[in-house]
């Protein structure tokens, strides 16, 4: 029945990825793929939180698998964000996408451990 939970995450992610991505699209950043850079560093932080909430609460093994796996998988995509850096080098836009690059690593990698830090705050360590 996880498949289910699975899915339905899943489904849930991938809609609001589409709405996010698609409201911010290029942005105004000279091209930089604000969308789903704000996606991917948004759903790591939110990471960072399931992470303590796995960590310090007994979830279902259903929810857990809704949120990792289903929702915050759907929600985050590394195939988007690898299509659109091709685009750029493409395009001859290598600056950009050198940017790109370096932003979503270590943007992401924040964005997690500021979920995480964040969350064992609030729950009081």
């Amino acid at each position: 029945m996880i498949w289910f939970w699975v899915g339905t995450g899943g489904a849930l992610g991938a809609v609001l990825r589409f709405y996010l991505a698609t409201s911010l699209g290029r942005g105004s950043l000279g091209g930089f793929p604000l969308g789903i850079f704000s996606v991917n560093v948004l759903g790591c932080a939110l990471m960072g939180v399931v992470y303590v909430l796995i960590e310090r609460l007994e979830l279902r093994e259903e929810l857990r698998f809704f949120l990792t796996v289903g929702l915050l998988g759907a929600f985050t995509t590394f195939s988007t964000f690898s299509l659109e850096v091709y685009e750029l080098l493409v395009e001859g836009r290598f600056t950009v996408a050198l940017a790109y690059m370096a932003a979503t690593l270590f943007g992401c990698l924040l964005a997690l451990a500021v979920g995480i830090t964040a969350a064992r705050w609030v729950m009081g360590h």
